[in-house]
Protein backbone atom coordinates (compact mmCIF):
# COMPACT_ATOMS: atom_id res chain seq x y z
CA UNK A 1 0.00 0.00 0.00
CA UNK A 2 1.02 3.32 -0.62
CA UNK A 3 0.07 6.61 1.20
CA UNK A 4 0.09 10.18 -0.28
CA UNK A 5 -0.50 12.98 2.25
CA UNK A 6 -1.20 16.33 1.40
CA UNK A 7 -0.83 19.23 3.95
CA UNK A 8 -1.45 22.30 3.04
CA UNK A 9 -2.14 25.99 4.95
CA UNK A 10 -5.17 27.28 4.46
CA UNK A 11 -5.42 30.11 2.10
CA UNK A 12 -9.15 32.27 1.08
CA UNK A 13 -10.70 29.72 -0.46
CA UNK A 14 -13.43 30.53 -3.60
CA UNK A 15 -16.39 28.67 -5.70
CA UNK A 16 -13.78 27.33 -7.94
CA UNK A 17 -11.28 26.31 -5.34
CA UNK A 18 -14.43 23.86 -3.64
CA UNK A 19 -15.23 22.66 -7.34
CA UNK A 20 -12.17 21.68 -8.15
CA UNK A 21 -11.23 20.05 -5.11
CA UNK A 22 -14.26 17.95 -5.40
CA UNK A 23 -13.55 16.83 -8.90
CA UNK A 24 -10.44 15.59 -7.98
CA UNK A 25 -11.44 14.09 -4.87
CA UNK A 26 -14.11 12.50 -7.38
CA UNK A 27 -11.54 11.55 -9.54
CA UNK A 28 -9.67 9.70 -7.12
CA UNK A 29 -12.21 7.47 -5.78
CA UNK A 30 -13.29 6.34 -9.14
CA UNK A 31 -9.87 5.46 -9.79
CA UNK A 32 -8.63 1.79 -9.43
CA UNK A 33 -6.24 1.37 -6.43
CA UNK A 34 -7.58 3.80 -4.83
CA UNK A 35 -8.13 2.55 -1.39
CA UNK A 36 -9.81 5.42 0.66
CA UNK A 37 -8.32 8.37 2.95
CA UNK A 38 -8.29 10.36 5.88
CA UNK A 39 -8.51 14.05 6.62
CA UNK A 40 -8.15 16.26 9.82
CA UNK A 41 -7.11 20.12 10.49
CA UNK A 42 -4.70 21.59 12.65
CA UNK A 43 -7.00 24.66 13.22
CA UNK A 44 -3.77 26.38 15.76
CA UNK A 45 -1.20 25.71 13.05
CA UNK A 46 -3.72 26.69 9.87
CA UNK A 47 -3.21 23.59 8.23
CA UNK A 48 -5.27 20.81 6.68
CA UNK A 49 -4.00 17.27 5.98
CA UNK A 50 -5.33 14.90 3.47
CA UNK A 51 -4.24 11.29 3.29
CA UNK A 52 -4.86 8.91 0.31
CA UNK A 53 -4.45 5.59 -0.01
CA UNK A 54 -3.32 3.70 -3.03
CA UNK A 55 -3.33 -0.15 -4.03
CA UNK A 56 0.02 0.53 -5.81
CA UNK A 57 2.69 3.45 -6.96
CA UNK A 58 0.98 3.76 -10.42
CA UNK A 59 -2.56 4.04 -8.91
CA UNK A 60 -1.14 6.91 -7.34
CA UNK A 61 0.34 8.21 -10.11
CA UNK A 62 -2.58 8.01 -12.26
CA UNK A 63 -4.39 10.48 -9.85
CA UNK A 64 -1.27 12.59 -10.35
CA UNK A 65 -2.00 13.11 -13.84
CA UNK A 66 -5.07 13.69 -14.23
CA UNK A 67 -5.90 16.94 -15.73
CA UNK A 68 -7.76 18.48 -12.62
CA UNK A 69 -4.76 17.28 -10.27
CA UNK A 70 -2.66 19.40 -12.94
CA UNK A 71 -4.70 22.00 -12.89
CA UNK A 72 -5.07 22.66 -9.18
CA UNK A 73 -0.90 22.45 -8.57
CA UNK A 74 -0.77 25.15 -11.47
CA UNK A 75 -3.80 27.35 -9.17
CA UNK A 76 -2.32 26.23 -6.13
CA UNK A 77 -1.01 29.79 -5.14
CA UNK A 78 -4.30 31.38 -5.41
CA UNK A 79 -5.88 29.16 -2.69
CA UNK A 80 -2.85 27.69 -0.64
CA UNK A 81 -0.06 29.30 1.47
CA UNK A 82 2.07 26.87 0.98
CA UNK A 83 2.07 22.98 0.78
CA UNK A 84 4.21 20.04 1.24
CA UNK A 85 2.97 15.82 -0.38
CA UNK A 86 4.67 12.87 1.00
CA UNK A 87 4.47 9.93 -0.75
CA UNK A 88 5.39 6.87 1.36
CA UNK A 89 5.22 2.75 1.14
CA UNK A 90 3.23 1.51 3.92
CA UNK A 91 5.58 -1.08 5.18
CA UNK A 92 3.06 -2.28 8.38
CA UNK A 93 -0.44 -0.78 9.64
CA UNK A 94 -1.83 -1.86 13.19
CA UNK A 95 -3.28 -0.97 15.87
CA UNK A 96 -6.28 -2.88 18.49
CA UNK A 97 -9.24 -3.46 16.00
CA UNK A 98 -11.33 -0.77 16.58
CA UNK A 99 -10.61 1.27 13.88
CA UNK A 100 -11.89 0.99 10.20
CA UNK A 101 -8.46 0.37 8.05
CA UNK A 102 -9.03 1.51 4.14
CA UNK A 103 -10.50 -1.16 1.98
CA UNK A 104 -8.39 -3.27 0.59
CA UNK A 105 -5.99 -3.80 3.72
CA UNK A 106 -5.67 -6.63 5.49
CA UNK A 107 -5.40 -5.61 9.58
CA UNK A 108 -2.56 -6.65 12.00
CA UNK A 109 -2.73 -7.49 15.27
CA UNK A 110 -0.81 -5.10 17.24
CA UNK A 111 2.49 -6.34 18.65
CA UNK A 112 4.14 -5.21 21.55
CA UNK A 113 6.29 -2.04 21.19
Amino acid sequence: MYTATFIFAKGDWDAEFHALDATIADAARALPGYLGEDSWDNAERGLVCNVYYWESLEALQALMHHPAHLEAKRLQARWLQGYQVHVAQVLRSYGDGRLALPSGTAPHPQRGG
